[in-house]
């Protein structure tokens, strides 16, 4: 974990160095002036020569103004190492996010992902901004001042010792207590995330339901238990600082009075016992500061454990070591395919599923919920890996080819249409970032959106919000559509991606995607008999296997799925999921 996480310094190495640095060079200078002070007090005060008083002095000052220039110097590298620390793990963690196949994101979860990036993140770049100056900074007073306190009196210096071995056997008790708290407290900070993130994604939904209260009370159960692990593990750390301050006020009093009764005897001078009273407060404060940093590291601990779980995670799915970067055509082979989403399934999702499709033909995908349509066009893109048997695009099995190169002649509108926020032109640049704008328009007239962009006020300029909040459905889907097209791919998965549209315009995109690109393979899944019985083939999925394929006659003659969904939509009474009489 140290390992992962230590090679994202990266370009910080210079002020992750200088900063304990500074540190030590602010500690020698103040380590230096209680000695000085001693001088002044045993040689000039107590003798009146104001000579040496002017000469330490002005010693003093400079190791005073020394230690506080290296004080600052330390802040600043030290703030420069910590920041650019987790600038460096947000954009690692991203970039590896972004390698990351579907699998890998489930077994996160996007809240889960997002408590990693922010939060997880803010309390490693605390913590190592901690380690960069207190935690070189505090061991290096305790040790010098304890080593200082030894050369003037080993008696009253033994008193330091036994303290800082009681307190630190308290804070070792306090810290074990508190670390399986911090680390549940940021499970709870996923499910937080979870929560925010399902009721802003859904809030129409909710206001639509009236479900506001619903989902106040499990926001509040959500925060309730983020409260509750904090106040476990705060409630022990609060013996802390009592433990602390009882230690501190003992250790004082007990070098006062030894202290006291050893300068009637003669064997402490004044100007000493000042300097172990220094002393002590520094240790004691080092003490304290290296609390401060056990506490942050506590918490830290559970966070760099999850980012590094992230940094560390491989992706399910892998370029071959030597990819093949041409497809020659858009022919699709399924060979005894087998798929599973995990690996502990029972049951496989698809079963021996074969299929030869010609480059350039239109396919029809129709079957009921579940019957894992969408589940068979990803393994075409390779967005999973077949469980068992092969996927072949162009002749070749998809896993011999170069990812990017294959999702690029790849193309599909998912079902959940994504648009991002920016203008409708930097939209449908996603599609190929060098189109130009009489592109788009042509992408755009094919897909049927040319005609609502044209009456927006800024036209192909017009911006869309996050997510495609001001438009509405079907106008999403066209410009998924138009986006797509934009790529002239070599095979082409429209994902139940014209559901909100009417048939009319469905009918126009169709022929338009016969027409512009002829040679490109078109699979088309649909609920909607209308949407897919003029296509070439149509294959009828059922419980994950092949029912029937053949073209629209075909079917109606010789499957009894298809038929019934088609007589039962023709007679205007469902879709396909409405079978048997089901309403």
């Amino acid at each position: 974990m140290i390992r992962t996480l230590g090679s994202y310094v990266k370009e910080y190495k210079r002020a992750s160095l200088l900063t304990p640095l500074c540190m030590i060079l602010e500690v020698i200078m103040e380590m230096v002036i209680p000695l000085l002070m001693a001088s002044i007090i045993d040689h000039g005060v107590n003798e009146g020569n104001m000579q040496h008083i002017t000469r330490v002095g002005a010693m003093m000052l400079a190791a005073a103004v020394c230690g506080l220039a290296a004080g600052m110097l330390g802040g600043v590298f030290g703030a420069k190492a910590s920041t650019g620390f987790a600038k460096n793990l947000r954009q690692g963690m991203f970039e590896k996010i972004q390698t990351f196949s579907f699998a890998n994101i489930d077994r996160f979860s996007v809240a889960g992902l997002v408590t990693r990036l922010t939060t997880d993140i803010t309390n490693i770049q605390n913590a190592y901004q901690m380690i960069l100056r207190i935690s070189f900074r505090a061991p290096m007073t305790l040790v010098t001042a304890m080593f200082m306190a030894f050369l003037i009196n080993r008696r009253i210096a033994t008193i330091y010792l036994v303290a800082v071995i009681i307190l630190g056997c308290i804070l070792f008790l306090i810290m074990s207590r508190t670390t399986r708290y911090f680390r549940q407290v940021f499970e709870k900070y996923d499910e937080l995330n979870a929560s925010v993130q399902e009721n802003v994604t859904g809030i129409r939904v909710v206001k639509a339901f009236v479900r506001e209260e619903y989902e106040n009370r499990k926001f509040t159960a959500a925060v309730n238990g983020l409260y509750g692990m904090f106040v476990k593990a705060e409630k022990i750390l609060t013996f802390n600082m009592p433990s602390m301050q009882i230690t501190v006020y003992t250790c004082i009093l007990l070098i006062s009075w030894i202290g006291a009764k050893m300068i009637v005897g003669g064997d402490l001078t004044t100007g000493e016992l000042m300097s172990l009273l220094a002393y002590c407060m520094n240790i004691l404060m080092s003490l304290m500061m290296l609390s401060m940093i056990f506490v942050m590291i506590t918490m830290s601990a559970a966070s760099a454990e999850r980012v590094s779980q992230v940094l560390q995670e491989e992706s399910t799915l892998k370029n071959p070591e030597h990819p093949d970067h041409d497809i020659p055509d858009g022919s699709i082979t399924f060979e005894h395919v087998y798929f599973s989403y995990s690996s502990t399934s029972e049951e496989p999702v698809l079963s021996d599923i074969s299929l030869s499709i010609r480059s350039g033909e239109t396919i029809g995908i129709i079957g009921g919920t579940g019957s894992s349509k969408s589940s068979l066009v990803s393994l075409i893109s390779r967005l999973y890996d077949v469980t068992d048997g092969c996927v072949k695009v162009g002749g070749k099995d998809v896993r011999s080819y170069d990812m990017e190169t294959l999702r690029n002649q790849v193309a599909v509108v998912l079902q959940k249409n994504v648009l991002f926020s920016g203008t409708i032109l930097e939209n449908l640049r996603w599609g190929r970032e060098d189109a130009t704008e009489e592109e788009c328009r042509e992408a755009c007239r094919l897909a049927c959106a040319d005609e609502f962009i044209s009456r927006m006020p800024d036209g192909y300029n017009t911006f869309i919000e996050q997510g495609g909040t001001n438009v509405s459905g079907g106008q999403k889907q066209r410009l998924c559509i138009a986006r797509a097209l934009l790529k002239r791919p070599k095979v082409l998965i429209l994902d139940d991606s014209t559901s909100a549209v009417d048939t009319a315009t469905d009918a126009r995109i169709r022929e338009a995607l016969r027409r512009y690109i002829p040679d490109t393979t078109k699979l088309i899944i649909a609920q909607r008999i209308s949407s897919v019985q003029y296509a070439d083939r149509i294959i009828v999925l059922d419980k994950g296997r092949v029912s029937g394929f053949g073209t629209h006659e075909q079917l109606l003659a010789s499957n009894d799925i298809y038929r019934e969904v088609y007589e039962s939509q023709t007679g205007g009474s469902g879709d396909f999921d409405s079978k048997e009489g089901e309403n």
